[in-house]
């Protein structure tokens, strides 16, 4: 007998269940749905529009492929499966996959703060280049004419020689475009007090777009603004031919654009900032090894990173582990205020700690240096010499790492079978004998892919450099400063955000190497994980 004969009366309150009519919060929902889904729609071809006037037509491209996913996906029947996989799959690529193939294209580039500038940017840059011609400025007054302005052109004595018809200033400031405007000669028309310092400020913008048409009376041809008191004639620096290039006025020499170092550059070798960004393709990546005033500092700093990572995973595996297995000791008196005393470091923010330890390590008012003062007679100067630099950098960082390791062996110790020790002592054997054949061995094997994380935590440990030794001493006589203690990920933002000319381009390409770098360890993790569990 099925369920179904067996409750037959259950069946029949489900049925009736299911017939019952949508309550009217429900129905007003479904008269809401296609109205709100069409505005939303509206809206995001809206906003795909406007990316694309922009002149950004491959992110108008990828903005309309995410609305397309994202309506096909909670809209149509088709898509149901994929309504709470969407969000995950939609954050994922945005905030991890999209800034990783930004950042390498980037590393494909000459970006920097000598080519920030698109090569149409730069050409308009310099072809607004002019200069005024002081002798023939003219001082000007702006006067309210209702919901509009006129502009009084001022002679020698002061007063009103050429007037504007009524402008609407707010109206062509929103314009963006240069506004021509004939001005009349002024025939003791009426005119409202001049507008304050104030007031021409807040018309700045639109002041700017105006070419004032003067008659050849006049003798000035067209004047424009030149500042907040003074419209002006002007003599264009550049001017544009058509094959691309520019002439500059002065001396005739024509520059074109050399799409190879993305600039404009003459017959003679004389290039024009600023540039204009371009492909470099792997002219970044192979200057980290054909480069010789790069390739030293690199390579160092490369290694140095290496060697960092390297010596702070064994020496905080080495001190953790062995003041686990001391904390172990159930024979020790005190064990649970020895255990919290240990764990402080790793309680207290890595920041605070690191500071403290920036003012212990202090050449001249520093406690550590005072105590070594006192028994040898020695100030060491830490954060001058490159090697006490780097001694104190591990330092400070096995201080701060070892509690982690600490804690994971304490907890992977109480794994242990108390019989291999029992068995241990019965053969005879030591403390050494049973930490180096059954401890360490059952220890490390679970703990190597936490380590192997620790040590990609360390390559790109940012804050400890920022905050203790800024990367600095510097190496002496380098094309890019680069600091002693510098590791990968703290040179990186110096190259880019600091003292050497952000070089984007170059920034992102050693970015795009420490990436491989860190997903090779996290691979190899991976792999140690699925022999640990086999």
């Amino acid at each position: 007998m099925t369920a179904a004969t067996q409750h037959p009366q259950s069946l029949g309150a489900l049925s009736a269940y299911s017939k019952l009519p949508p309550t009217s919060l429900e129905r007003a929902l479904q008269a809401l749905r296609w109205p709100l889904t069409g505005a939303a729609m509206l809206a995001s071809l809206y906003m795909v529009f406007m990316i694309h006037a922009a002149g950004q037509t491959w992110w108008a491209v990828g903005a309309l492929s995410f609305f397309s996913a994202a309506f096909y996906v909670y809209v149509s029947n088709a898509g149901f499966a994929y309504r709470y996989l969407f969000p995950g799959i939609a954050g994922m690529l945005i905030f991890i996959a999209f800034p990783l193939i930004y950042t390498a294209q980037i590393g494909f580039t000459n970006y920097s703060s000598a080519h920030l500038l698109s090569e149409q940017r730069v050409r308009e840059y310099l072809l607004d280049q002019h200069e005024a011609v002081q002798e023939l400025t003219q001082p000007f007054t702006l006067h309210a004419d209702g919901s509009e302005f006129r502009l009084a052109l001022r002679g020698a004595d002061e007063t009103p020689a050429w007037v504007s018809p009524p402008l609407a200033l707010m109206k062509s400031g929103s314009a963006g475009k240069e506004l021509a405007v004939e001005m009349e000669a002024f025939a003791n028309q009426p005119l409202q007090p001049a507008l304050g310092l104030r007031e021409l400020i807040q018309h700045r913008e639109a002041l700017m777009q105006l070419k004032l048409i003067l008659p050849a009376a006049a003798g000035l041809g067209d004047v424009r603004y030149l500042g907040l008191r003074e419209f002006g004639p002007i003599t264009r620096n550049w001017q544009a031919n058509a094959d691309g290039s520019l002439t500059r006025l002065a001396d005739g020499q024509v520059f074109s654009p050399n799409r190879e170092i993305g600039n404009f550059q003459n017959a003679e070798g004389e290039i024009l900032q600023p540039g204009f960004k371009v492909v470099v393709g792997w002219q970044n990546y192979t200057r980290m090894v054909l480069d010789a005033e790069f390739r030293g500092p690199f390579l160092a700093i490369f290694s140095w990173t290496v060697i960092f990572s390297l010596l702070t995973v064994v020496l905080a595996t080495a001190i953790g582990m062995t003041l686990a297995v001391m904390l172990n000791w159930e024979d020790l008196k005190g064990r649970t205020t020895y255990r919290t005393l240990l764990f402080l470091p790793y309680a207290v923010p890595g920041f605070i700690s690191i500071l403290v330890f920036k003012g212990l390590f202090n050449q001249n008012f520093g406690e550590i240096n005072a105590i070594l003062d006192a028994l040898f007679g020695v100030k060491p100067a830490w954060f001058a010499d490159p090697l006490l630099a780097k001694t104190m950098l591990v330092i400070v960082n096995v201080w701060l790492g070892y509690p982690y390791i600490m804690i994971l062996c304490a907890g992977l110790l109480k794994a242990i079978p108390a019989d291999l020790y029992e068995a241990s002592a019965i053969a005879g054997a030591g403390p050494l004998t049973n930490f180096f054949k059954i401890t360490a061995p059952l220890v490390i094997k679970p703990l190597a892919p936490l380590l192997v994380s620790a040590f990609a935590f360390n390559f790109n440990n940012f804050v400890l450099i920022a905050l203790l030794t800024d990367g600095r001493p510097d190496f002496l006589s380098t094309k890019i400063p680069a600091g002693q203690t510098d590791i990968l990920v703290s040179y990186t933002y110096r190259i880019a955000f600091k003292d050497s000319g952000s070089d984007f381009g170059l920034a992102a390409a050693i970015s795009t190497l420490i990436f491989f770098l860190v997903a090779a360890m996290s691979l190899i993790n991976l792999r140690l994980m699925r022999k640990a569990q086999a």
